[in-house]
């Protein structure tokens, strides 16, 4: 099968990973030497809305008020109630979200043991695009990132949350928020990490840990890691999420018709500390919605923590490629495609081109194939920039 991508040089590529390091360490709030010291000057009061310390929910009066209308009782949630995942308490309209500080959930053990969150397409399923894909594209052998992650690819992180097959995994950016410059607490990721589509509702207990296993210590190593090695930026929860309304009308355990509409902003708080996400990491990436079409561009890089075979979901990778075109129907949005050898736990994890000398995201990963040869991820347009500016008009200055 004919490659549609030039060949890439050691230049361009280089170019790429370059420009994200030089963003991700160049506002470094203790001068970039240390991720955990960032972490620890975030302060180590709790948040009013985060848990007592005692390993439970303290509920926000406005989180008690949503609960109570959607007739979920709150003491109920508070003792564990958000794990009944009846299709008839499973919250699913765009205003129902609720996610509340459950201080101390997730712990160390319980960030490796959870899935990725895996999206893949037959063969069969792509052939109905009308003719209007690009070839496919050749293999791209995603690449590990350096470490330390906090130096080289701060914005990247790891989201986590609980789903009814159990506690999942995803990939997710720290982007900066237009209305509050410097100060931003959003979180760029997929639709299908925050909500299950057509057929579901929202996901529970999303969390965001910015470069998360900053040394990329393996498996029997972290058990012996400190919790700034872990999560050196500490815990973010989700305090809002949004989505797509393709995504929520469409989005099925395939991509469906909402794969085209697949992303979602986070805004989040720290369940320990008071500083911005931004402040904390001290970096964030602009979104570009007027990136080019995949005719135009010549180069886009994903990042992301893939968890399925042959990765663990410990390490971040990254993939860089010349996009092409992808298309599940002629009614669809055309989305980017490019190749790359991550799987499932990438998903949500930042498209990257550099424009002028800053990098920009363009995208997330959505979808591939079952044989983890591609990736394709949404072209972001008007529709998500509306939802991105209603994100930041709304909840931003939380």
């Amino acid at each position: 099968m004919r490659s549609l991508h030039k060949p890439r040089t050691t230049l361009a590529a280089s170019a790429l990973f370059a420009a994200l390091a030089l963003t991700a360490t160049a506002c470094g709030g203790d001068g970039g030497d240390s991720a955990g010291s960032a972490a620890d000057q975030a302060g180590a009061a709790a948040s009013q809305e985060a848990g007592s310390g005692d390993g439970k929910v303290g509920i926000p009066t406005d989180i008690a008020d949503r609960l109570a209308e959607a007739g979920i009782d709150v003491d109920a949630w508070k003792d564990g109630g958000w794990r009944d995942w009846d299709k008839d308490k499973w919250l699913s309209e765009a205003e129902d979200f609720v996610n509340p500080v459950i201080e101390g959930l997730w712990k160390p053990e319980r960030m490796q043991s959870a899935q990725e969150a895996d999206k893949t397409l037959s063969t069969k399923d792509a052939s109905a695009d009308g003719g209007v894909s690009d070839p496919e594209p050749a293999p791209v052998q995603a690449e590990a990132e350096k470490t330390p992650y906090h130096q080289n690819a701060a914005p990247v992180g790891k989201v986590f949350f609980d789903s009814p097959e159990g506690s999942m995994v995803c990939s997710g950016t720290v982007i900066k928020d237009v209305n509050h410059p410097g100060r931003s607490n959003l979180v760029w990721t997929a639709g299908h990490c925050v909500h299950a589509g057509q057929n579901g509702g929202w996901y529970r207990n999303i969390m965001f840990a910015p470069a998360y296993n900053d040394l990329g210590k393996s498996e029997a190593e972290l058990g012996n890691a400190t919790s700034g090695e872990i999560a050196p930026y500490g815990n973010w929860w989700a305090d809002w999420a949004s989505t797509s309304n393709g995504w929520l009308q469409g989005g099925s355990a395939t991509g469906g018709a909402g794969a085209a509409y697949d992303y979602a902003v986070l805004h989040v708080q720290p369940e320990q500390g008071a500083k911005s996400l931004e402040e904390t990491v001290g970096a964030a990436l602009d979104v570009d919605f007027s990136a080019p079409s995949a005719a135009e561009a010549r180069e886009m890089g994903a990042w992301g923590y893939p968890a399925g075979p042959p990765y663990n979901g410990l390490r971040m990778f990254k993939c860089i490629d010349r996009p092409g075109r992808f298309s599940l129907s002629p009614a669809l949005p055309t989305m980017y495609r490019i190749g790359c050898t991550m799987t499932g736990g990438s998903s949500g994890g930042g498209w990257f081109r550099v424009v002028d000398g800053e990098t920009r995201l363009v995208s997330n990963t959505s979808i591939g194939p079952l044989d983890s040869t591609w990736l394709a991820g949404p072209q972001l347009g008007q529709d998500a920039r509306a939802l991105y500016e209603n994100m930041s008009r709304t909840h931003g200055g939380r």
